[in-house]
């Protein structure tokens, strides 16, 4: 692409991400970090594991996104007795003019953003047909496929704490989710700011900034940011040098992996890369844009073992050291 047509898509994917940014802080406190993490899984169509204790916004923030943004959006409350049905949709039987035929009833997967809420406390069953959805972009049911409109963006949450009756989701289904974002605590600052602002009587509402067909022309111009071949390269070895047993892997990494990342962890880590540069202004991605992704998406696809728990070593800490070991490009891109 013309650099100048580049220089202006970069400008105007930024001026959205600012739009939709002044919305949301109308209602969202703090969390900076958080926020563009979940705006580049939307521009890059990946789908985000939101993982936070109870009474940290993660609802709240996702409902504000949706109406900041023109799509349809359901919530998905998962317990222990939901089916896939619930959520696919079902076929009833109706009756018209002395004819019987099934008509498909759309289940709440049938809209663009799904706020999937505790998706650990459903069963596998139910949790294989939401990462269908979000893998193949369609809902099978009753043998049949149909198709689900884009954007389909699906965040889910998951509580870390009060883990007695969930489903933990298996590593491979893990990996189905682009972002693994925490959500932490407030600082005293910003949690006075959301006590005052959520106990008094103004309500501010966002406006709708964005619709699909934005979100989609943002997509396809995130594929067309530039990345050059050494930052490429540095982007494989960070994540190959997670896998324990490989040549080369450093020490710490044999001692604490029990399982490294995967090839979709470098395909995230790029796709992430260029839609962070394109929401900066910029129409080629940084070391920095891979350094700064590094955690949500690397997080939940390092599986530590026994001994780095006995130390309480994280998959947090384990990706610093690695960012710490693997060499930079000679050129210091």
């Amino acid at each position: 692409m013309d650099s100048s047509v580049g220089s202006v898509s970069a400008e105007q994917v930024a001026a959205g991400r600012e739009r939709i940014l002044t919305e949301l802080r109308k209602v969202i406190v703090g969390q900076d970090d958080v926020v563009e993490q979940v705006l580049i899984a939307l521009f890059t169509g990946g789908h985000c594991l939101i993982t936070g204790v109870p009474g940290l916004a993660k609802t709240l923030l996702i409902k504000t996104l949706a109406d900041v943004l023109d799509l349809d959006f359901k919530r998905i409350q998962f317990t222990p007795d939901i089916m896939p049905s619930d959520i696919t949709g079902t076929e009833i039987l109706d009756e018209e003019q002395g004819t019987r035929k099934l008509r498909f009833v759309k289940g709440p997967l049938f809209a663009q953003i799904i706020l999937a809420d505790e998706i650990n406390r459903t069963p596998p069953k139910t949790q294989a047909a939401l990462l269908e959805a979000m893998q193949e972009y369609h809902v099978t049911a009753a043998g049949r496929t149909y198709p689900l409109d884009r954007p389909f963006f699906v965040l889910a949450t998951q509580n870390p704490i009060e883990l007695e009756g969930t489903y933990p989701l298996p590593e491979a289904q893990l990996d189905r989710f682009m972002f693994n974002v925490v959500i932490r605590y407030l600082n005293e600052d910003d949690e006075v700011t959301v006590v005052t602002q959520t106990t008094g009587t103004d309500r501010p509402m966002p406006q709708r900034v964005l619709t699909g067909p934005d979100i989609l022309h943002f997509q396809d111009l995130a594929r067309q940011v530039v990345i050059a071949e050494e930052i490429a390269r540095y982007t494989v070895r960070l994540v190959a040098a997670s896998r324990p047993g490989m040549p080369g892997t450093p020490e710490f990494i044999n001692k604490w992996v029990k399982w490294g990342a995967g090839l979709r962890g470098s395909q995230a880590l790029v796709r992430g890369g260029k839609a962070r540069a394109l929401i900066h202004g910029r129409y080629h991605v940084s070391i920095k844009d891979i350094q700064e992704l590094a955690k949500p998406i690397l997080r939940h696809r390092i599986m530590t073992n026994f001994y780095a728990e006995s130390e309480r070593i994280n998959s947090d800490t384990i990706i610093d050291k690695l960012i710490e070991s693997v060499p930079l490009p000679k050129s210091g891109m």
